[in-house]
């Protein structure tokens, strides 16, 4: 299955200080190793959804790593939420050729590669729709196949995101706790 990696990384950061997209912690910016969790992870491209601070997270995409294939995608209403974000981001995908989107939000720094690839191998082709769960509870990533899109992009608004549509159909949980927490980090990283 053509599997694209969906990176919303556009929001301001209100409760972090900083846009997420920038933040860099011992291991490094949290932009580039989400790209290469994705990659290394089985994803067949890796398109990335900026807003705040784009051209600052761009250059990192640029200077500081090996990205320069990475798709980069401006969602021009990112301050209206995660919602906006990825409505761009599926937008964005609509002429590929990808069976399905793999979406992660850059905010998840003690991911793993092998979370991806159990999300990625829980679906089969454009109906797919399994998610990361994590001791039970749903998480990220969050694999959506082509046929949900426009379901999706319709539903999310706001910092839902794909909530309210992941709610009403079935959605297959992996469990990924024994490999990470999935928890998503909203301090800075110096005040954990």
């Amino acid at each position: 299955m053509h599997t694209t990696g969906l990176l919303l990384a556009a929001g301001a950061g209100r409760r972090m200080g900083t846009p997420k997209a920038l933040v860099t912690d011992d291991e490094g910016p949290w932009l580039t190793r989400a790209v290469h969790l994705l990659e290394d992870g089985g994803c067949d491209e890796v398109v990335v959804v900026l807003g705040a601070a784009a051209a600052e997270a761009v250059r990192l995409l640029q200077v500081l790593d090996d990205t320069a294939g990475v798709e980069v995608v401006l969602a021009d209403r990112w301050a209206e939420g995660m919602g906006a974000s990825l409505e761009a981001g599926l937008a964005a995908l609509e002429a590929g050729p990808a069976e399905a989107a793999l979406v992660l939000l850059v905010d998840l720094p003690d991911l793993v590669p092998e979370v991806v690839r159990r999300v990625r191998a829980a679906g089969e082709g454009p109906a797919a729709l399994a998610r990361a769960s994590y001791d039970g509870a749903p998480g990220h990533p969050v694999l959506i196949g082509r046929e949900h899109w426009a379901g999706v992009r319709a539903s999310a608004v706001g910092d839902q995101g794909a909530r309210d549509y992941l709610a009403v159909h079935e959605v297959r949980l992996v469990e990924c706790g024994d490999l990470s927490t999935g928890d998503d980090v909203d301090t800075p990283p110096t005040s954990r």
